[in-house]
Protein backbone atom coordinates (compact mmCIF):
# COMPACT_ATOMS: atom_id res chain seq x y z
CA UNK A 1 0.00 0.00 0.00
CA UNK A 2 2.44 2.45 0.90
CA UNK A 3 4.53 1.55 -2.16
CA UNK A 4 1.52 2.44 -4.57
CA UNK A 5 1.14 5.87 -2.56
CA UNK A 6 4.89 6.41 -3.25
CA UNK A 7 4.61 5.82 -7.14
CA UNK A 8 1.17 7.77 -7.15
CA UNK A 9 3.03 10.93 -5.43
CA UNK A 10 5.83 10.72 -7.59
CA UNK A 11 3.40 10.28 -11.08
CA UNK A 12 1.10 13.74 -9.03
CA UNK A 13 4.69 15.40 -8.90
CA UNK A 14 5.78 14.71 -13.13
CA UNK A 15 2.05 15.93 -14.21
CA UNK A 16 2.23 19.40 -12.21
CA UNK A 17 4.15 22.06 -13.55
CA UNK A 18 7.49 22.96 -12.15
CA UNK A 19 8.02 26.13 -9.73
CA UNK A 20 10.12 28.50 -10.55
CA UNK A 21 10.69 30.97 -8.35
CA UNK A 22 11.17 34.80 -9.42
CA UNK A 23 13.67 36.58 -6.84
CA UNK A 24 13.53 39.80 -8.59
CA UNK A 25 11.59 41.77 -5.81
CA UNK A 26 14.30 40.42 -3.06
CA UNK A 27 16.46 42.91 -5.38
CA UNK A 28 13.93 44.84 -5.11
CA UNK A 29 14.02 45.54 -1.18
CA UNK A 30 18.12 45.56 -1.56
CA UNK A 31 18.07 48.43 -4.03
CA UNK A 32 15.74 50.23 -1.67
CA UNK A 33 18.83 51.10 0.02
CA UNK A 34 21.48 50.35 -2.41
CA UNK A 35 23.00 47.69 0.52
CA UNK A 36 24.09 44.08 0.40
CA UNK A 37 20.90 42.79 1.77
CA UNK A 38 18.63 41.11 1.23
CA UNK A 39 20.91 39.12 -1.02
CA UNK A 40 19.07 37.47 -3.59
CA UNK A 41 21.86 35.03 -4.29
CA UNK A 42 20.98 33.26 -0.71
CA UNK A 43 17.15 34.01 -1.51
CA UNK A 44 18.29 31.80 -4.69
CA UNK A 45 19.45 28.80 -2.45
CA UNK A 46 16.61 28.87 0.01
CA UNK A 47 14.10 28.93 -2.31
CA UNK A 48 16.34 25.48 -3.74
CA UNK A 49 16.41 24.09 -0.20
CA UNK A 50 12.90 24.16 -0.14
CA UNK A 51 11.61 23.03 -2.91
CA UNK A 52 12.13 25.38 -5.83
CA UNK A 53 13.17 23.37 -9.28
CA UNK A 54 14.45 26.46 -10.49
CA UNK A 55 15.35 30.31 -9.95
CA UNK A 56 14.38 33.23 -12.65
CA UNK A 57 15.66 36.26 -12.72
CA UNK A 58 14.65 39.36 -15.16
CA UNK A 59 17.87 41.79 -16.21
CA UNK A 60 16.11 45.13 -16.60
CA UNK A 61 17.92 47.77 -18.70
CA UNK A 62 17.46 50.40 -15.98
CA UNK A 63 19.00 47.69 -13.53
CA UNK A 64 16.21 48.35 -10.63
CA UNK A 65 16.93 45.26 -9.66
CA UNK A 66 18.90 42.05 -10.19
CA UNK A 67 21.90 43.45 -11.29
CA UNK A 68 24.70 42.06 -13.50
CA UNK A 69 26.90 40.54 -10.04
CA UNK A 70 23.73 39.00 -9.25
CA UNK A 71 23.47 37.20 -12.62
CA UNK A 72 26.77 36.06 -13.10
CA UNK A 73 26.88 34.74 -9.23
CA UNK A 74 23.33 33.03 -10.00
CA UNK A 75 24.98 31.19 -12.98
CA UNK A 76 27.62 29.67 -10.66
CA UNK A 77 25.33 28.86 -7.64
CA UNK A 78 22.06 27.65 -8.91
CA UNK A 79 21.87 23.91 -9.04
CA UNK A 80 18.38 23.39 -10.55
CA UNK A 81 17.53 25.88 -13.46
CA UNK A 82 18.18 29.17 -14.35
CA UNK A 83 15.81 31.33 -16.38
CA UNK A 84 17.00 34.86 -17.59
CA UNK A 85 14.13 37.15 -18.54
CA UNK A 86 15.43 39.74 -20.58
CA UNK A 87 14.27 42.33 -23.28
CA UNK A 88 15.27 41.96 -27.14
CA UNK A 89 18.11 44.05 -27.43
CA UNK A 90 21.42 43.98 -28.16
CA UNK A 91 22.81 44.74 -24.74
CA UNK A 92 20.65 41.97 -23.20
CA UNK A 93 21.21 39.14 -25.75
CA UNK A 94 24.77 39.81 -25.30
CA UNK A 95 25.09 39.13 -21.75
CA UNK A 96 22.59 35.86 -22.37
CA UNK A 97 25.38 34.72 -24.28
CA UNK A 98 27.98 35.55 -22.30
CA UNK A 99 26.57 34.25 -19.09
CA UNK A 100 24.77 31.30 -20.85
CA UNK A 101 21.71 30.55 -18.45
CA UNK A 102 19.86 27.34 -18.77
CA UNK A 103 16.88 29.20 -20.14
CA UNK A 104 16.10 32.22 -21.86
CA UNK A 105 13.01 34.26 -21.81
CA UNK A 106 12.05 37.09 -24.17
CA UNK A 107 9.57 39.76 -22.70
CA UNK A 108 8.40 43.59 -23.84
CA UNK A 109 10.17 46.10 -21.36
CA UNK A 110 9.11 49.60 -20.75
CA UNK A 111 10.95 52.23 -18.25
CA UNK A 112 8.10 53.50 -16.75
CA UNK A 113 5.98 50.30 -16.11
CA UNK A 114 6.07 48.45 -12.19
CA UNK A 115 6.19 45.31 -14.02
CA UNK A 116 5.94 43.66 -16.98
CA UNK A 117 2.49 44.52 -18.35
CA UNK A 118 1.84 41.74 -21.04
CA UNK A 119 3.24 39.57 -23.57
CA UNK A 120 5.70 40.36 -25.73
CA UNK A 121 3.92 41.43 -29.61
CA UNK A 122 5.63 38.57 -31.14
CA UNK A 123 4.13 39.12 -34.84
CA UNK A 124 5.57 42.45 -34.80
CA UNK A 125 9.07 41.83 -33.71
CA UNK A 126 9.01 38.45 -35.70
CA UNK A 127 12.16 39.86 -37.78
CA UNK A 128 14.13 40.54 -34.55
CA UNK A 129 12.94 36.93 -32.77
CA UNK A 130 14.00 35.16 -36.28
CA UNK A 131 17.37 36.27 -35.71
CA UNK A 132 18.07 36.42 -31.72
CA UNK A 133 16.24 33.27 -31.03
CA UNK A 134 18.15 30.94 -33.58
CA UNK A 135 21.53 32.34 -31.61
CA UNK A 136 20.50 31.24 -28.06
CA UNK A 137 19.60 28.09 -28.77
CA UNK A 138 22.47 27.33 -30.73
CA UNK A 139 24.70 28.79 -27.28
CA UNK A 140 22.45 25.64 -25.59
CA UNK A 141 19.80 27.95 -23.91
CA UNK A 142 15.99 26.70 -23.77
CA UNK A 143 14.11 29.80 -25.24
CA UNK A 144 11.11 31.10 -24.27
CA UNK A 145 8.79 33.86 -25.37
CA UNK A 146 6.37 36.09 -23.33
CA UNK A 147 3.43 36.04 -24.79
CA UNK A 148 -0.46 36.96 -23.89
CA UNK A 149 -2.98 34.01 -24.94
CA UNK A 150 -3.47 35.02 -28.79
CA UNK A 151 -3.20 32.78 -31.32
CA UNK A 152 -1.02 35.15 -33.68
CA UNK A 153 1.38 35.30 -30.77
CA UNK A 154 1.78 31.66 -30.45
CA UNK A 155 2.20 31.14 -33.83
CA UNK A 156 5.03 33.76 -34.32
CA UNK A 157 6.43 32.08 -31.53
CA UNK A 158 6.30 28.68 -33.32
CA UNK A 159 7.74 30.55 -36.27
CA UNK A 160 10.95 31.88 -34.83
CA UNK A 161 11.96 28.35 -33.89
CA UNK A 162 10.93 29.06 -29.86
CA UNK A 163 11.25 26.22 -27.68
CA UNK A 164 8.60 27.59 -25.28
CA UNK A 165 5.91 30.25 -24.94
CA UNK A 166 5.15 31.75 -21.69
CA UNK A 167 1.67 32.58 -21.14
CA UNK A 168 0.98 35.51 -19.78
CA UNK A 169 -1.64 35.50 -16.76
CA UNK A 170 -2.51 38.53 -15.54
CA UNK A 171 -5.77 38.91 -17.45
CA UNK A 172 -6.62 35.34 -15.90
CA UNK A 173 -5.22 36.82 -11.96
CA UNK A 174 -7.29 40.54 -12.13
CA UNK A 175 -10.15 39.01 -13.24
CA UNK A 176 -13.58 38.40 -11.28
CA UNK A 177 -16.61 35.96 -11.43
CA UNK A 178 -17.02 34.56 -14.68
CA UNK A 179 -14.73 36.78 -16.78
CA UNK A 180 -12.48 35.27 -14.67
CA UNK A 181 -13.72 31.82 -16.48
CA UNK A 182 -13.70 32.86 -19.69
CA UNK A 183 -10.04 34.13 -18.96
CA UNK A 184 -8.85 29.90 -17.56
CA UNK A 185 -10.62 29.03 -21.24
CA UNK A 186 -8.60 31.46 -22.79
CA UNK A 187 -5.28 29.90 -21.00
CA UNK A 188 -6.13 26.46 -22.02
CA UNK A 189 -6.98 26.89 -25.34
CA UNK A 190 -3.35 28.52 -25.52
CA UNK A 191 -2.05 25.77 -24.28
CA UNK A 192 -3.29 23.59 -26.18
CA UNK A 193 -3.15 25.48 -29.90
CA UNK A 194 0.99 26.10 -29.01
CA UNK A 195 0.98 22.11 -27.98
CA UNK A 196 -0.04 21.07 -31.52
CA UNK A 197 2.61 23.77 -33.08
CA UNK A 198 5.19 21.41 -31.10
CA UNK A 199 5.71 24.37 -28.80
CA UNK A 200 6.15 24.04 -24.92
CA UNK A 201 4.00 25.75 -22.43
CA UNK A 202 4.84 28.19 -19.06
CA UNK A 203 2.88 30.53 -17.58
CA UNK A 204 3.35 33.56 -15.57
CA UNK A 205 2.30 37.14 -14.14
CA UNK A 206 0.04 37.81 -10.98
CA UNK A 207 -0.19 33.89 -9.67
CA UNK A 208 -0.85 34.08 -5.93
CA UNK A 209 -1.94 31.19 -3.24
CA UNK A 210 -5.53 31.51 -3.96
CA UNK A 211 -5.49 31.38 -7.85
CA UNK A 212 -2.34 29.13 -9.11
CA UNK A 213 -4.63 25.79 -8.83
CA UNK A 214 -6.47 26.21 -11.82
CA UNK A 215 -3.39 27.13 -14.09
CA UNK A 216 -1.42 24.62 -12.37
CA UNK A 217 -4.05 21.86 -13.17
CA UNK A 218 -4.44 22.92 -17.24
CA UNK A 219 -3.09 20.81 -19.46
CA UNK A 220 0.63 21.13 -20.91
CA UNK A 221 1.68 23.56 -18.67
CA UNK A 222 5.03 22.70 -17.46
CA UNK A 223 6.38 25.56 -15.76
CA UNK A 224 5.12 28.30 -13.49
CA UNK A 225 6.98 31.38 -13.22
CA UNK A 226 5.58 33.47 -9.70
CA UNK A 227 7.85 35.78 -7.26
CA UNK A 228 5.69 38.66 -6.16
CA UNK A 229 3.27 36.69 -3.74
CA UNK A 230 5.80 33.98 -2.90
CA UNK A 231 8.52 37.09 -1.40
CA UNK A 232 5.39 39.06 -0.22
CA UNK A 233 3.77 35.75 1.44
CA UNK A 234 8.08 35.31 2.95
CA UNK A 235 7.93 38.41 4.50
CA UNK A 236 5.08 37.21 6.96
CA UNK A 237 6.15 33.62 7.44
CA UNK A 238 9.77 33.32 6.05
CA UNK A 239 11.05 31.96 2.43
CA UNK A 240 11.28 28.32 3.27
CA UNK A 241 7.36 28.15 4.58
CA UNK A 242 6.37 30.48 1.51
CA UNK A 243 7.86 28.21 -1.27
CA UNK A 244 7.27 24.99 0.21
CA UNK A 245 3.21 26.21 0.72
CA UNK A 246 3.22 27.51 -3.25
CA UNK A 247 4.74 24.07 -3.85
CA UNK A 248 2.23 22.26 -2.42
CA UNK A 249 -0.40 24.23 -3.80
CA UNK A 250 0.69 23.53 -7.17
CA UNK A 251 1.39 19.72 -6.73
CA UNK A 252 -2.18 19.27 -5.01
CA UNK A 253 -4.24 20.68 -7.79
CA UNK A 254 -6.33 18.07 -9.92
CA UNK A 255 -4.95 17.62 -13.28
CA UNK A 256 -7.78 18.61 -15.99
CA UNK A 257 -7.75 16.13 -19.25
CA UNK A 258 -5.11 16.80 -21.53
Amino acid sequence: MFAGCDAEHMRRIRAMPRLHVNIDHVATLRQARRESQPDPVAAAVLCELAGANGITVHLREDRRHIQDRDLRILKETVKTTLNMELALTEEMIGIAMEIAPDEVCVVPEKREELTTEGGLDAAANLSSLEREVPRLREAGMLVSIFVNPDPNAIEAAAKCSADFIELHTGCYANAKGLEKENELKRLETSARYAHELGLRVNAGHGLDYDNVQAVAALPFIEELNIGHSIVSHAVMVGLDSAVREMQDRILSAESSEE
